[in-house]
């Protein structure tokens, strides 16, 4: 068709050449003008062209051949871009149909593989149920028990276990109700006591702090009290805050208020509390426990008299300050035992340096919590470490009277730890009594795996455990909960009701170390 066309364009634009061209000189007759205009009529149906017939004999018009060329070159252009296009236009179309023919033959493909897919998932779950009840049958002849019978016993221990339990909650309920009968009568019992027993109780189970600004409690507090749970976590002990800026640490172990104490102060004058803080003063405070033991084992020893002793064991005199026997400081009883010791070495004209340093360390042996053994023999190894005289070491040994006296010396000191300790009211039994219980309550909990910290409030009624997140989950922490109260149940029963907590924590970080400086931020001097 395209062809054609061409064929078309070229004929009716074409001109004879000067060869081919025949101009007749002589004159037409009117039988050869019809026979031309007859002629022009059979070319007109062929070719659609009319051509007037010539009725002069004037020269044929002369057509312009530049003209007729590129008017034909243009035609052709036009042509061969239209063809050029129509190519473009059927080869996209083809590509277009093999693209949807790949489609079509990879979904048929996946189809088919679905169905191979699910033939098999129906294959392997018709095994599975086969293999369960093989496995269902066989626990059965194994156990001599069904599915019912063995859901029934199951359920009847859980209510014998759970019978317990309920008796025991009916129990402390009605313990409960018969407290609120006599409540208000206890009130004003307590009301007057308290105030002859704060003085008392304070000397060995709390420290106070003064608040130079009412603001600062709020801080203390933090948005719905995170800081002081923080704080009370971090530390071991409990923050007790009334109307006054009076801030009261209470803790059976003194070292933990000591501790707390000055955490709270750095913080207090830091300003910035905030949990991320608070747990980095508080290990700050920990970390910087040798050099607060240093400072008070040189108080102790200037106090009584004795200098150039070795900075360990100076350490080891400071623990003094955070240790109670029987309810007495372990400090203030070994400053009255020496002073006493050394005036009756003055009066009997014994050997004072003997006493004194003999008087000094006879208890050392009761800040050493890490090993077995009384101590007795716990300070006289000690002392052996550092090298200290045998005369002094005898004096520690026997002044419970373990051994035999061997010097005036021995006596002496045994003298001033009596006189120190047997007088009205330099000692409590319940309170050593208080401190055990408390111990035992925590290193029961620590007993089991997981567990990084422990720490008892309320007397022992009221204890939280820290775990290991990576080796304790949510769901084990519950159950960990609960085996911890079960077992404090049987071993402190004394105890009285213990509410147990479990804490734990996950926290991530990541630092970031910049790679690049900025040249145009650094001046050239």
């Amino acid at each position: 068709m395209l062809d054609v066309f061409l064929s078309r364009v070229k004929g009716l634009f074409s001109t004879p050449k000067s060869g081919d061209v025949k101009v007749s000189k002589s004159p037409v007759t009117k039988k050869e003008n019809k026979k031309e205009i007859k002629k022009v009529e059979d070319e007109k149906d062929n070719n659609r062209v009319v051509f007037s017939p010539t009725k002069t004999e004037a020269p044929a018009p002369v057509v312009n051949p530049v003209v007729n060329n590129a008017q034909i070159d243009a035609a052709l252009q036009n042509a061969k871009k239209i063809e050029a296009e129509a190519k473009a236009k059927e080869a996209e179309v083809f590509q277009r149909l093999s693209s949807l023919d790949e489609k079509e033959r990879y979904l048929i493909q996946k189809e088919r593989s679905l169905d191979t897919q699910t033939a098999e998932i129906k294959t392997k779950l018709a095994s599975i149920d086969d293999v369960y009840r093989k496995q269902m049958e066989k626990l059965e002849t194994i156990s001599g028990l069904d599915v019912e019978k063995a859901k029934q016993l199951v359920m009847s221990s859980t209510e014998k276990r759970m019978s317990s339990w309920v008796a025991k909650k009916i129990e402390e309920a009605r313990d409960e109700i018969k407290q609120k009968e006599e409540e208000i009568t206890k009130e004003v019992i307590i009301d007057n006591i308290r105030h002859g027993l704060t003085d008392y109780v304070a000397e060995y189970t709390v420290s106070t702090i003064s608040l130079p600004d009412e603001k600062i409690k709020g801080k203390i507090i933090g948005r719905e009290g995170r800081n002081i749970r923080t704080f009370e976590k971090a530390t071991g002990v409990e923050l007790e805050l009334d109307e006054t800026n009076d801030i009261r640490i209470s803790s059976f172990d003194s070292t933990r208020r000591e501790i707390a104490r000055l955490s709270l102060e750095k913080l207090i004058k830091d300003g910035r509390i905030q949990p991320l803080k608070i747990e980095q003063i508080v290990a700050q405070t920990r970390a910087d426990m040798d050099r607060i033991l240093l400072n008070e084992g040189k108080k102790i020893t200037q106090e009584v008299g004795v200098f150039n002793l070795p900075i360990d064991l100076i350490k080891e005199i400071g623990k003094y300050k955070f240790r109670f026997s029987y309810g007495q400081n372990l400090a203030k009883h070994t400053i009255e035992a020496t002073k006493i010791a050394t005036a009756i070495a003055y009066e009997l004209r014994a050997n004072v340096n003997t006493v004194r340093l003999g008087a000094l360390l006879h208890d050392i042996g009761k800040v050493i919590t890490d090993q077995e053994g009384t101590h007795v023999d716990l300070g006289v190894d000690l002392l052996r470490k550092f090298k200290i005289s045998e005369d002094i070491i005898s004096c520690v040994a026997e002044h419970h009277e373990d051994k035999e006296f061997s010097s005036v010396e021995s006596v002496i000191v045994y003298i001033g730890d009596a006189a120190s300790g047997a007088r009205p009211g330099a000692r409590y039994e319940v309170h050593e009594e208080y401190l055990k219980r408390m111990k035992n309550i925590e290193e029961v909990a620590m007993g089991f795996p997981g567990v990084t910290s422990v720490a008892a409030y309320q007397a022992g009624r009221e204890v939280v455990v820290i775990v290991e997140p990576t080796q304790v989950s949510d769901t084990e922490a519950e159950v960990l909960s609960q085996n911890i109260a079960e077992k404090l149940d049987e071993e402190a029963k004394w105890a009285g009701q213990i509410k147990v907590t479990v804490i734990r924590e996950v926290r991530t970080s990541s630092i970031v170390v910049g790679s690049k400086i900025n040249k145009n931020a650094v001046k050239n001097e």
